[in-house]
């Protein structure tokens, strides 16, 4: 039996909005629709809106031209499910109950009951919500499950490992299980489930979550056709080994094909609001859950991924949590507007509290950047950014002031190495003047201890 693709795209590198054309007249609505969408693994350097030459991004582009860009926007994590659990709940890696990819039983350690998400908040202004992609949060039968969550349909994948195959056994919709047998390549039924869910709703006002896992590893699209990133590149075949991902002879066009088919994704969802005349009345936000990946055969330098910074996932260097950000909200953001304003995944929560002019959910630790968006004055900073993760021997991060600290090794108090820059004169992180100004690290390491709290999940003397 063939592998089936849902969606024929005639070329990856052809834009599928018509942008000259008028878009039909809004929909009158009480609130506005909130579309955000969570590319998995995609680096801030791999849209040419971000600066990208090679891999070709017309509607993502499009979108930064019709809306605002982001320069300071900063993910939940370095690492997947902590991200998403900060995004939705509001809460920096120091205060959210997820705080690193730590396996449960079966699926990934589940979302307490009782944590409260922007599916929860919006729910009380009677929005329709949807989650259609990654979950990473919990599994079908426990307390993480998204329709615990807020969310009234979900279609996808719920664990996180099984998110690292697009021909997968099975995806979930709901709490249902649906079988394809390798059959089906994941990403065009969920972006068909995510177009479903905006005609269904269209009346609004809805929320979608839409969570692609593309351009995560394996490196792979339907049939192997890059299209014309066909020959190229130089390659560099990856072959499996030990890992959980398949060869790929062509792993630089591959995932130049995936970005451009991520593109493609973005281009359906705005030209289905267009359609339905809902799009002058929809907020459309876009960003990636991390930094960009090295896995599968991916050559992240080679297509200079993530951009200027240093580091990629996993790492709490600029590279590692550094991410594209971009918001179109027609006749309240300028078109084609720039913002330095330094934000972060746990602001998404207050900042759509404050467009319903309602509060956020208790303890958030964000700012809503609504002032930024709409050119209001008013707009608060916050006092530092920060960031802690459990992996290659656990690390805290924090910036404050254009200052930012790097604590290493966590795991071993003993070998804690610490790496301070200014990031202003150093975006690339290059130069360690821990030496030289020792009071700023005393500074900044006290912070981080007052951002952290003690998790009875996520501690560091477990992950040696």
């Amino acid at each position: 039996m063939m592998k089936k693709t849902l969606l024929f795209i005639p070329s990856l590198l052809i834009p599928t909005v018509n942008v000259l054309a008028g878009s039909n007249e809004a929909k009158t609505e009480q609130h506005p629709n909130i579309v955000y969408i969570l590319a998995d693994d995609l680096g801030i350097g791999d849209l040419g809106c971000y600066g990208q030459k090679d891999i070709k991004t017309p509607n993502i582009d499009r979108l930064a031209a019709d809306g605002m860009l982001f320069t300071n926007h900063y993910s939940g994590s370095t690492v997947s499910a902590p991200s998403r659990c900060v995004l939705l709940t509001g809460k920096h890696t120091g205060h959210s109950y997820i705080r690193g990819n730590k396996p449960g039983v079966g699926y990934e350690f589940p979302l307490k009951s009782g944590e409260v998400t922007v599916a929860d908040m919006l729910k009380t202004k009677n929005y329709a919500t949807a989650c259609c992609g990654k979950w990473g949060m919990g599994g079908p039968e426990d307390e993480g499950s998204p329709w615990k969550h807020g969310f009234d349909y979900f279609f996808g994948y719920l664990s996180q490992r099984n998110a690292h195959k697009y021909y997968p056994d099975f995806l979930w919709e709901n709490n249902h299980k649906i079988e394809l047998h390798n059959q089906v390549y994941s990403h065009d039924m969920i972006l068909e489930k995510a177009l479903g869910f905006i005609d269904k709703n269209a009346r609004g006002p809805f929320f979608l979550y839409f969570a692609p896992t593309l351009p995560h590893a394996e490196l792979l699209v339907p049939g192997n056709n890059f299209g014309d990133y066909d020959g190229k590149f130089n390659e560099i075949p990856f072959k499996k080994g030990n890992t959980t991902y398949g060869d790929q002879a062509k792993p630089r066009a591959a995932y130049a094909a995936m970005v451009s088919r991520l593109d493609y994704a973005v281009g359906k969802i705005i030209e289905k609001l267009e359609a339905e005349g809902i799009l002058q009345n929809t907020i459309i936000m876009f960003s990636s859950d991390n930094g960009v990946h090295h896995e599968g055969g991916h050559d992240a330098e080679y297509f200079n991924s993530n951009a200027e910074f240093r580091g990629t996932k996993r790492d709490l260097y600029e590279g590692g949590i550094r991410t594209p950000f971009i918001v179109r909200w027609d006749n309240h953001v300028t078109k084609g507007s720039t913002s330095n304003h330094i934000s972060a995944f746990w602001d998404f929560m207050p900042t759509i509290a404050e467009v319903l002019k309602m509060k956020p959910a208790e303890n958030c630790d964000g700012i809503s950047f609504l002032p930024t968006l709409t050119g209001k004055d008013g707009q608060k900073e916050h006092d530092y950014i920060y960031h802690e993760t459990y992996e290659q021997g656990g690390k805290q991060s924090i910036i404050k002031d254009g200052w930012k600290l790097i604590r290493l090794n966590l795991n071993h108090p003993n070998k804690i190495v610490e790496e301070l820059y200014c990031l202003e004169m150093d975006t690339q992180e290059k130069t360690n003047l821990a030496d030289r100004f020792p009071g700023k690290v005393e500074e900044l390491r006290r912070l981080a201890a007052s951002a952290h709290t003690p998790s009875e999940i996520f501690n560091w003397e477990d992950n040696k």
